[in-house]
């Protein structure tokens, strides 16, 4: 039909805002410092699968954020842990719905916009320039 346009008509100055850069600036940075953090797991018969969990949540980087109420929901959580190493996979389900709210896979940590960095493994991907390389590289005419 004439006078009609093809699509939706493009968007206003404000409204083209860099999604990935604001992303970015509300993403929490956490680094690891290697610290043992939070308390030890109460008395009980843990299974030794799940003492070891616990012990990577407490040196994980994401402890840095935890509350007290976030540790007792975490012990709580343990207990899961124990019954699944026991072989209750009856417990599975909420175990997996209980430690994803603590960001334990990069998707999760994705959603609770927490960035980890490794400052060993970002210096080891920083590229090195060879100045000698540099200087003889040519650039080439187009033919």
């Amino acid at each position: 039909m004439p006078g009609r346009s093809r699509g939706r008509p493009p968007k206003r100055e404000l409204q083209r805002e860099d999604r990935t850069a604001a992303r970015a600036a509300e993403m929490t940075n956490l680094s690891d410092d290697g610290a043992l953090r939070g308390p030890e797991l109460p008395e009980h018969e843990w299974h030794t699968r799940t003492l070891a969990w616990w012990d990577t949540w407490r040196r994980s980087p994401l402890a840095q954020t935890f509350t007290p109420v976030d540790w007792d929901y975490l012990a709580d959580t343990a207990l899961l842990h124990t019954q699944l190493s026991n072989g209750q996979h009856s417990a599975a389900a909420e175990l997996r719905l209980r430690i994803c709210k603590f960001g334990a896979s990069p998707e999760d940590r994705l959603r609770l916009k927490v960035d980890i960095t490794d400052e060993v493994a970002a210096a080891k991907a920083e590229p090195r320039v060879n100045a000698e390389r540099k200087a003889r590289l040519v650039a080439v005419a187009n033919a």
